[in-house]
């Protein structure tokens, strides 16, 4: 399985082959460097590499940390990623953009905008009440939470109603990569995906 992380840039466009506009998200891909690979044979019990990617000032690390980098680096982020393949890596092999290549199919996963706490409508695309017919400051509330449902006065469970929205991790599948620049750490993926500008995103092979 290929993987690798990134950093959210911009939106873009670009132009294909029939001269067709095709909506892009820019990434900064890696490099990414290898910290740790676990072994199922071993005391870790499952297959996996751990990488790090972005850089932070040594003296924002902890003593764990700077024992477990070593002479590796200062990471920003570090993901873990389960792979069969684990055992081709070891420990310091770096991974780029150019692990992925033009048409691949990818999985993004990334943080979405948070939107704090939200209503109904915005929330959870409630119509709201009626603009007239004697209706007064209800366009957008959101009517029964079923206070006399068989809960006996209670509210159910899982009713939709107003809260905190946004922050959640979100995975997008069969996203295809436009285009792949592994001189300028540049990755393209075709369409928009979660996260502000400067989120951290994680790509890995279907």
């Amino acid at each position: 399985m290929k993987f690798i992380l990134g950093k959210k840039i911009t939106m873009s466009q670009v132009f294909n082959e029939k001269g067709a506009v095709v909506p892009v998200t820019v990434l900064e891909a890696g490099p990414v460097v290898v910290t740790q690979v676990k072994d199922a044979s071993s005391k870790d019990g499952y297959n996996a590499v751990q990488v790090g990617f972005g850089s932070r000032k040594e003296k924002n690390l902890s003593k764990a940390q700077k024992g477990h980098f070593k002479t590796l680096g200062s990471f920003m982020h570090v993901k873990e990623f389960t792979s069969s393949k684990a055992h081709e890596l070891k420990v310091g092999d770096t991974i780029d953009a150019g692990t992925f290549t033009k048409g691949d199919t990818v999985e993004v996963s990334a943080i979405s905008k948070g939107k704090g706490f939200q209503g109904v409508v915005k929330r959870h695309g409630f119509a709201g009440g009626p603009r007239s017919h004697g209706q007064k400051h209800s366009e957008r509330e959101p009517g029964s939470i079923s206070g006399g449902n068989r809960n006996g006065g209670r509210v159910p469970k899982n009713m939709r109603m107003a809260g905190r929205m946004g922050s959640d991790r979100i995975t997008i599948k069969n996203v295809i990569i436009v285009d792949s620049d592994p001189t300028q750490n540049r990755i393209l993926v075709r369409g928009a995906i979660p996260g502000r500008r400067g989120t951290l995103v994680e790509l890995r092979s279907m």
